[in-house]
């Protein structure tokens, strides 16, 4: 494989960075004019991540080489107008160098939440206050896969010692900032109880923004750009004031018991006291006022359609900025039971200057507002539903900052009688019964009580679904000469090509290869399609894809642009400036021939604890769906694809693998699919990735009515789906355990691609997967095999890998040659046996005996190196400190002489010996 720019990031993609990054951090608290800084100022910075800036959560969503990082001294230092506390920001530079950032030791999910902070004494602080007028006290936090954050302190919560360097701080500065350079929301009650908390003039959530982190930061901190994020989730008082946090964190089992009443939903409905900032609010250094001038209600019934127009003026006298102008909507109680407030639209001004104006047209269509009623207390069980009363609008810059509307006919769209949107059957039902949250009886402070209703469980009979629906089997034809180039230029049907293949091609082509496959480009997550040489020899190409949401991850040291983070581009409640991101990021995958980005994530952000919010996107469907959307349709622009993750209800690390999410179908519906089906139907979204758990007793992996029923039935999604790597799936019907083997299931599911199995695992089946015994049993149908193929065939025909030149088998047979080779032992340990000598030229085995003692998810690698230079990319997931033994095939080496090495890239593997052979 050659390319002359891969592993070199795109030019001027992260001048798009930091400009995103820019537009997503939200100011929480800004008086006495402590923000922009300004020439006047001399500004003294607290907080060892003032150097050791984040620029990213850990794991897969966070793990890209980069060229370059930015932190928050070095991007104050190009504000040449803003002087800093040099002697300060020295004494944290030696003291960071003694006391060096903690990785972890670089193992997978080894990284701490927070760092050791440097004790500040108030001799220290008040030394400080002689030459400086304004103190930042910056607060860093990571999280990742694989652990959750958790109520306890380097968390979720303040350690002692950052409230006391707060405190300490804030006695000796009247003005003091502080900047949350954090993946996740985190604990703020200590701004009501902390000492000195007047002197706590201000706090702006930096969040995570990449490359560019640190410049983008002191954009917002100098007013070069004016802060417009707005906070995407709810910030409460406790973390026990969640609704999810009596059910989270199970590794058996977690009920959904708050049902949609998820972030202000809940809090809004029936606990509005317990909030300390609301969902969607940000402070901007300017003042804006928004006039709704006109509203109308167009038609009658579902038909119906609201416009909104308001008008948005910047009414300060010196900063230019941008306002994000909100519309949340009322749904009569009802039958159903609703929350009081739901977000229906949202828009994003220009940037404003002083006395500048700019209308905004909102369309939102009655349909928009339907409820799903799974019991069918409605009448009409199954289906989307308006119930009768009047719809109310709220417009304004936060959930709470927001009137109503009035209408020239009234206070909003009026349904007179109950009305079906859409009628669909029952799917995803739970099979256990447990109770959940409704609103009761509406107090005189305007607070619904809290009552509980039994949920609907599953009446459906999943086996006589199945086999209604199975695909028609075509007759295996054999070999007829037709190849994957003949497909692309229509010369002939997918149908004809697919139909060539045996049982046992078949059950090749749903596995995916990796990690760090050598037909692709190095160090990326997987290669699929023609990966077996049974189905290469077909002209089927090996596409290749690469974590993560936030960048592209190469484990062979190949470096890429990292983006800011999801919660992040979520703050920034601007989609189009995400689709311009995200199409930089397609030209990038382009350069490094990579197909499909395993990324958005987007899983709703159910509990602040889950470690992986980092990845997603918000608290609330609607903005998650919009955000997905942009996501998919700037990557998909440059041809490239993004893979929606994680289908469905990935709402905590802890049990991942175990933890079975039990949920309500109206909450399905309503809140955790709602934003994939925005991304299919808005995005047209093409690849998408289910997560490791079960959902209501069914792996996702092999859950039928998710992938099918809901995904393509209904839906209408024509694309691939992959499972999560190593994931397990169980019966279709019957549940049960888990297992990695049972692909057969997984295959009825129409979940087309196993991900993964060692390289050169597809042709051989290495994992000893069950699906030819499946066909065999009568368990699977060929024409299910064959459905799965032809949905993989079409994404690779429509992909990137599909228009590269692709070897044909003759050549790769007489590039190998036929001659023989004598194994050669590499041992590690042993440096006069790491010398390799070739004669001739061709492409070479490499077997690996490895272990590793981390977790199964867990991921280390390392490169081979041959005279210095990157061949292949070894790489596991933990083994139970098991030895195994992986191959590496299709190295290409040129006769020579060859010094042999390893080279750490993520450490937690053990490698015994390489051995190399024909």
């Amino acid at each position: 494989m050659e390319c002359t720019k891969m592993g070199v990031p795109l030019e001027g993609f992260g001048d798009k960075v930091r400009e995103t990054a820019a537009e997503g951090m939200v100011l929480l608290k800004n008086e006495k004019q402590m923000f922009p800084l300004t020439k006047e100022d001399h500004v003294a910075i607290f907080g060892r991540c003032q150097i050791n800036y984040y620029k990213s959560g850990t794991g897969s969503g966070g793990a890209v080489h980069t060229a370059y990082t930015t932190n928050l001294v070095e991007g104050l230092r190009r504000y040449k107008e803003i002087s800093l506390n040099e002697e300060l920001v020295q004494i944290y530079e030696n003291w960071v160098k003694e006391n060096p950032f903690d990785d972890g030791g670089g193992v997978w999910a080894g990284e701490p939440w927070y760092q050791k902070e440097m004790p500040v004494s108030e001799e220290m602080a008040r030394k400080a206050g002689e030459t400086s007028n304004k103190a930042i006290v910056v607060i860093g936090r990571t999280a990742g896969e694989d652990q959750d954050n958790a109520p306890v302190e380097g968390s979720y919560l303040l350690t002692k010692e950052e409230r006391q360097l707060i405190e300490t701080v804030a006695g000796c500065f009247e003005k003091t900032a502080v900047v949350l350079n954090v993946s996740n929301i985190i604990d703020m009650s200590w701004l009501e109880t902390i000492q000195n908390k007047a002197h706590v003039c201000s706090v702006l959530y930096t969040w995570q923004g990449g490359i560019e982190a640190g410049n983008a930061s002191a954009d917002v901190l100098t007013g070069a750009v004016t802060p417009s994020g707005k906070l995407p989730d709810t910030i409460a008082y406790d973390i026990a004031d969640y609704p999810s946090t009596e059910n989270f964190g199970d590794e058996e089992r977690n009920y959904y018991a708050e049902d949609i009443y998820v972030g202000y939903r809940y809090f809004e409905t029936f606990a509005p006291e317990k909030v300390q900032f609301p969902f969607g609010f940000g402070l901007s250094y300017t003042e804006f006022q928004t006039q709704v001038t006109r509203a109308k209600v167009q038609g009658e019934g579902k038909e119906a359609v609201a416009v909104i127009e308001a008008c948005v003026t910047n009414t300060g006298a010196v900063y230019s900025g941008k306002e994000v102008v909100q519309v949340y909507y009322e749904a009569p109680q009802g039958k159903l039971g609703q929350p009081v407030r739901q977000l229906a639209a949202f828009q994003k001004t220009g940037l404003l200057a002083p006395g500048e104006s700019q209308k905004l047209t909102f369309t939102i269509k009655a349909c928009q507002l339907a409820s799903y009623d799974d019991s069918g207390v409605t009448g009409y069980k199954n289906a989307y539903v308006l119930e009768e009363g009047t719809y109310g609008f709220y417009v304004g810059t936060d959930v709470r900052n927001a009137g109503q509307v009035l209408f020239a006919e009234g206070k909003g769209l009026k349904i007179p009688s109950c009305v079906v949107v859409q009628s669909l059957q029952e799917v995803l039902a739970p099979a256990e019964a447990f109770q959940r949250l409704r609103p009761g009886r509406l107090s005189e402070q305007g607070i619904y009580e809290k009552t509980e209703e039994d949920v609907p469980l599953q009446s459906v009979s999943l086996k006589a679904r199945i086999a209604e629906n199975l695909p028609e089997e075509m007759e295996i034809t054999g070999d007829r000469g037709i190849t994957f180039s003949m497909v692309q230029e229509e010369k002939t049907s997918l149908e004809a090509f697919v139909a060539q293949f045996t049982k046992e091609q078949l059950a090749r082509i749903v596995r995916g290869e990796g990690m760090c496959n050598p037909m692709v480009t190095p160090g990326t997550a997987s290669a699929f399609g023609g990966t077996a040489p049974s189905l290469y020899r077909y002209g089927i190409p090996a596409a290749c894809t690469a974590d993560g949401p936030s960048g592209i991850r190469m484990d062979s040291g190949l470096q890429a642009t990292q983006m800011p983070i999801g919660t992040m581009l979520a703050a920034s409640w601007n989609p189009e400036m995400m689709e311009e991101l995200y199409e930089w990021e397609g030209k990038e995958l382009l350069r490094n021939q990579i197909d499909t980005l395993l990324g958005p994530g987007m899983n709703i952000h159910r509990s602040p604890l889950n470690g992986r919010n980092f990845e997603y996107f918000s608290e609330d469907p609607y903005l998650t769906g919009t955000c997905a959307a942009a996501a998919v349709r700037g990557i998909g622009k440059t041809g490239a694809a993004a893979t929606i993750k994680h289908f469905a209800c990935n709402n905590q690390e802890k049990g991942r693998t175990t933890a079975d999410s039990v949920v309500s179908q109206r909450a399905l519906r309503e809140i955790y699919l709602k934003g994939f089906e925005m991304a299919v139907k808005e995005g047209k979204a093409r690849s998408l990735m289910t997560s490791y758990n079960p959902l209501n007793g069914h792996w996702t992996a092999s859950n039928y009515d998710l992938c099918t029923t809901v995904l393509r039935g209904e839906w209408g999604y024509e694309g691939i789906v992959m499972t999560d790597w190593w994931a397990k799936m169980n019966d279709p019907v019957e549940g049960g355990k888990g297992d990695m083997k049972n692909t057969a299931a997984m295959v009825r599911a129409q979940n087309d691609l196993y991900m993964v199995v060692g390289n050169g695992g597809s042709q051989e089946n290495i994992y000893e997967d069950n699906t030819l015994e499946a066909l065999e049993s009568g368990n699977l149908s060929v024409g299910e095999l064959q459905r799965c193929a032809m949905n993989i065939c079409r994404f690779i025909l429509e992909s990137p890998v599909a228009k590269r030149p692709l070897k044909t088998p003759e050549e790769l047979e007489k590039e190998a040659g036929s001659f023989a080779f004598v194994p050669v032992k590499l041992i590690p340990e042993k440096e006069e046996t790491m010398r390799l000598s070739i004669e001739h030229t061709g492409r070479y085995k490499f077997f690996v005996k490895l272990r590793s003692g981390l977790s199964q998810q867990a991921q280390s690698s390392c490169n081979l190196l041959l005279n210095g230079k990157p061949v292949a990319t070894v790489q596991t997931n933990g083994t139970g400190n098991e030895w195994n033994l992986i191959k590496l095939e299709n190295i290409y080496l040129e006769p020579g002489d060859y010094q042999a090495a390893l080279q750490d890239v993520k450490a937690g593997m053990e490698i015994a010996w390489v051995e190399v052979c024909r």
